[in-house]
């Protein structure tokens, strides 16, 4: 599962071209403040503190340095005890997530298994759950995907590419690209024109 997990989403390490044919990862602060306009251009606003509280952890697991290593990865666990609790969010840092990735409405939970691999610009509403600890494996989650509010996607499974996932579905079996879920157990669909 780990290597179709690294083959189907290579797009989902935060890799952008700039035209010279070699691949370079946007910088951390394009990144913080890509995040920061996508979700209102407000510090206050409970998806973008969690997800600079997630990226801080991100950063910290990938120091070379092992004091660095832990000295970041206690800071991650204080930040993130008082930042999951109030905002509901849980995005543990070994979820590998894309770019542009929108939490639309933080008003409820979102909770991420940790091997989750989510593609570009996932989209999600409240009191969403992808992945479950009561089975093996995690979601891995194609590019230009939104997931609509109390859905789940346990499993290990695949999410194509451009799929909606419609309010209130439970998602345990893979859903092609261009394809539409609906309803509990949830009824694939394909889509009937271009998604807007």
């Amino acid at each position: 599962m780990r290597s179709q997990q690294t083959s189907t989403m290579s797009s989902a390490r935060s890799i952008s071209s700039d035209g010279s044919g070699e691949s370079v990862a946007p910088g951390a602060w394009a990144t913080i403040v890509a995040d920061y306009r996508r979700h209102g251009s407000s510090v206050l606003n409970g998806a973008f503190v969690s997800l600079c509280v997630f990226r801080f952890g991100r950063w910290g697991r990938n120091r070379r340095n092992p004091l660095a290593r832990i000295l970041a990865s206690k800071a991650y666990g204080f930040a993130n005890l008082f930042v999951a609790n109030l905002t509901k969010i849980w995005i543990p840092p070994s979820v590998t997530i894309g770019r542009d990735i929108h939490i639309v409405n933080n008003e409820g939970s979102l909770s991420i298994h940790p091997d989750t691999v989510i593609g570009d610009r996932l989209g999600v509403m409240h009191n969403i759950t992808i992945g479950t600890n009561m089975r093996g494996g995690a979601p891995v989650i194609g590019d230009d995907v939104f997931i609509g509010v109390n859905s789940t996607i346990l499993g290990a499974i695949r999410i194509g590419n451009r799929v909606r996932i419609a309010a209130n579905t439970a998602v345990t079996t893979d859903v092609p690209d261009d394809h539409i879920a609906v309803g509990s157990p949830a009824r694939i669909f394909r889509r009937l024109g271009p998604f807007q």
